[in-house]
């Protein structure tokens, strides 16, 4: 499998994923941005050293001056590329992925990358049609600044300290940051895995499951807390858990947060993933906002958070987009907000989550499948009069009682399933009409449907 994905860069570090690749990786983005400025940052990650060197190398050689931001969470790295006035940037990481996994996430100008900025670096790198040229590099400490960006842009209670939090860093970007910056903010912090660590002894990268959040939500059940914060491996996503020890699903997450932005900016726009429950765009709407759905993956909610200059957008996968960060995502920075919200609201996470209307959904199912992943897509979307299907991402058929979703994921060999219907027993008819056609999808996720 290509390790060049729709959004940006991913696989195993030594055998899809090699320094030399690295270095060609920079030569073709450097040859793109020739004469132009980059930042250049990456993650805790043991391989990340190595893959950066190679990239710089690679990009000064084609005549792109550098920034080296060092090991910096992605949402500092995009935060350096505004504060520095640079024109891009590569940030080596592997996000949530597991331990063994490497990448790059590419900024090639003001708006983020298209799957055919992706293809056209894939390209250079096997034509190897370089320019040349000899770009400097430069060393910039950028976590102060973002520290003191974030103190300055998240909301500042004096109830803060009331509230205690539990911060769970998961070894990852954030281990060294978020503790100070929350304490700095006034809460009363606790912290679980707070040490950088890029094998991640404790727990999974990926903190949008509850299963990875062990501990997590055993703490926070043993009560004294106020909310439960986890981060991924380079810190663009956040999930929570309430004083209950429950996972608060990203449906409702993002229900929770848009209710709370709109609050102060009525009639604005804001952009959901596709792959939501119905109640994220009914919600945004009873709250005086405008729902406009996009398809799953950070680039693509990012682009339309900014042509559409929305206040606030949510994948499900656990990114939150701020027009007060130029559109993007930071975990930090909505762990604060969510952190205010609870306090203010004098309720505690578990009674707002129970608050919102709930349909029944079935989880992200993500069902591995080495095939061809788009004839699936194609044979499902084939199989139902016109008017019930959506093609805005894979296929969605809307049925009489609900919906359902079948998209092929842009960072992993799975395809990625969701259905919405009044109840459990309808969820799951939906389901087996919906892969009717695709027997051999349906046999794999019977047992999930019944968990």
């Amino acid at each position: 499998m290509s390790i060049f994905k729709a959004c940006d860069i991913r696989g195993v570090y030594g055998t899809d994923l090699t320094d030399d690749t690295a270095y060609r990786i920079g030569r073709a983005a450097g040859t793109m941005m020739s004469g132009r400025t980059l930042v250049v940052g990456g993650d805790v990650r043991v391989s990340s050293p190595a893959l950066k060197s190679a990239l710089i190398k690679g990009l000064t050689l084609s005549g792109v001056d550098v920034i080296d931001v060092g090991i910096v969470p992605t949402p500092a790295f995009y935060f350096a590329i505004r504060d520095l006035n640079a024109d891009g940037g590569v940030m080596v990481t592997a996000s949530h992925n597991p331990t063994q996994f490497n990448g790059m996430k590419l900024s090639l100008g003001p708006l983020p990358v298209t799957p055919e900025d992706i293809l056209a670096v894939k390209a250079l790198t096997e034509t190897e049609a370089f320019v040349s040229g000899s770009g400097q590099t430069t060393a910039v400490d950028v976590i102060p600044s973002y520290k003191s960006f974030i103190l300055s842009v998240a909301p500042r209670s004096s109830l803060a300290g009331l509230g205690k939090i539990i911060l769970d860093c998961g070894n990852g970007c954030y281990s060294d940051i978020a503790p100070v910056v929350f304490a700095q903010m006034g809460y009363e912090v606790e912290g679980l895995f707070c040490e950088p660590d890029g094998s991640f002894p404790n727990r999974s990268p990926n903190s949008a499951l509850a299963e990875n959040l062990t501990a997590l939500r055993e703490r926070m059940a043993e009560g004294g807390a106020m909310l439960g914060v986890a981060f991924d491996g380079d810190g663009d996503r956040v999930s929570f858990v309430d004083g209950r020890g429950r996972f608060l699903s990203s449906d409702k997450a993002i229900v929770i947060l848009a209710k709370r932005i709109l609050a102060d900016n009525q009639g604005r726009k804001v952009i959901y993933d596709l792959k939501c429950s119905s109640v994220a765009p009914e919600s945004i709407a009873s709250a005086g906002g405008i729902a406009i759905p996009e398809r799953s993956g950070h680039a693509f909610i990012k682009r339309r958070m900014i042509t559409e200059d929305a206040v606030f957008g949510g994948e499900l996968s656990g990114h939150y987009f701020y027009r007060e960060l130029g559109g993007g995502d930071d975990g930090l920075y909505t762990a604060l907000l969510m952190a205010d919200m609870v306090v203010k609201a004098g309720m505690s996470l578990a009674e707002i989550a129970d608050s919102v209307t709930e349909y029944a959904t079935t989880p992200d199912l993500r069902v591995p499948y080495e095939g061809d992943r788009h004839e699936i897509i194609e044979r499902i979307a084939a199989s139902f009069p016109a008017e019930c299907v959506s093609r805005q991402d894979g296929v969605r058929v809307v049925f009489r009682d609900g919906w359902a979703l079948a998209r092929v994921s842009v960072t992993e060999p799975v395809i990625t399933l969701r259905a919405e219907a009044t109840d459990q027993t309808r969820v799951f008819e939906i389901m087996q009409e919906f892969l009717g056609p695709v027997a051999e999808l349906l046999s794999g996720i019977i047992h999930k449907l019944y968990e």
